[in-house]
């Protein structure tokens, strides 16, 4: 992959950044529909700056199983507002109390906390609600569908995404050990990640072997982002990131740099970007959005 091109793969992000949200309006309720603040406030919450990585994940799962990007918009969708509520409650001054998300004021500080928890509620009921819609879609079968379902609401919760966030939330103020790090990464950040790849592959039809590998991606994917979230915690711009850096050593968070530092850290994000590539020597070309997007994940800057 030396011939990865940045500018060029960015603008391939925009052009399917841009796809996602015309697909996330369509399939969020109205935004004036009764009663309206809700509706009001998950739209803010869905649109606000988000990368979309997730349902291009699932997009791209179909695609490398052999459908189409355009048969799986139901449940891209609904990883997207999965991880959409995760962030709203994540900003809550019980959790961790932010003000700010990608520049522009937190859903709480906009809509109030009564309203916000709601938005995170009505967010995460509504995706699965809206992975249903896919069973309507040829050539779509309703078992696969059920599967997508099992695999999504375990990747969300306490044994997925809450589990992270609760030993994230443990773990404030106190030395934790580097496997304790990676679990609490694995299961905050990386569940949804593998279970919107394996969404779209399960969706598409995708073999038991093709499945195996970018399973393996998707954990090295996961794993690779949060420690470049890390890196950019340390030393990214705030103009570029739309939040205040340093907040996890204001919220006394352990981190890759604050426990290896930033030497040993860069070269495990480096390792994880191999570790990347060679899941995917399964696949020939048609995995190459995969491969360009472990390449940008260890240069980015937001």
């Amino acid at each position: 992959m030396h011939n990865f091109d940045l500018n060029k793969f960015q603008i391939e992000i925009q052009e399917r950044k841009k796809f996602i949200d015309s697909c996330l309006t369509g399939c969020l309720e109205q935004i004036d529909a009764y009663p309206v603040i809700i509706h009001q406030a998950m739209h803010y919450a869905v649109f606000n700056g988000g990368k979309r990585l997730r349902p291009m994940l699932v997009m791209e799962g179909a695609v490398l199983a052999g459908g189409d990007r355009e048969w799986v918009i139901p449940t891209a969708c609904a990883l997207e507002m999965i991880h959409s509520y995760s962030l709203v409650h994540d900003d809550l001054p019980a959790m961790d109390d932010d003000d700010f998300r990608r520049g522009k004021p937190t859903c709480h500080k906009v809509f109030g906390e009564d309203i916000a928890i709601l938005t995170g509620d009505a967010l995460l009921t509504a995706a699965f609600e809206l992975i249903t819609h896919n069973a309507g879609i040829a050539p779509i079968k309703a078992e696969q569908v059920l599967q997508v379902i099992k695999e999504v609401s375990k990747a969300a919760g306490s044994r997925g995404m809450i589990g992270g966030q609760v030993i994230d939330l443990q773990s404030e103020g106190q030395k934790i050990e580097f496997t304790t790090l990676q679990t609490l990464h694995s299961l905050k950040t990386g569940e949804l990640f593998r279970a919107a790849l394996r969404a779209g592959a399960v969706l598409g039809g995708m073999n038991s072997s093709g499945l195996e590998k970018i399973t393996a991606y998707a954990h090295s994917f996961g794993l690779l982002f949060q420690i470049t979230d890390d890196l950019l915690d340390v030393r990214g711009d705030e103009g570029l990131m739309g939040k205040p850096v340093g907040s996890d050593v204001k919220n006394l968070k352990t981190t890759y740099p604050s426990l290896i530092g930033i030497e040993r850290t860069e070269e495990i994000a480096r390792k994880k970007v191999d570790e990347c590539l060679s899941s995917l020597e399964y696949f020939g070309p048609e995995a190459d959005f995969l491969r360009q997007l472990a390449w940008f994940t260890l240069v980015r800057n937001n």
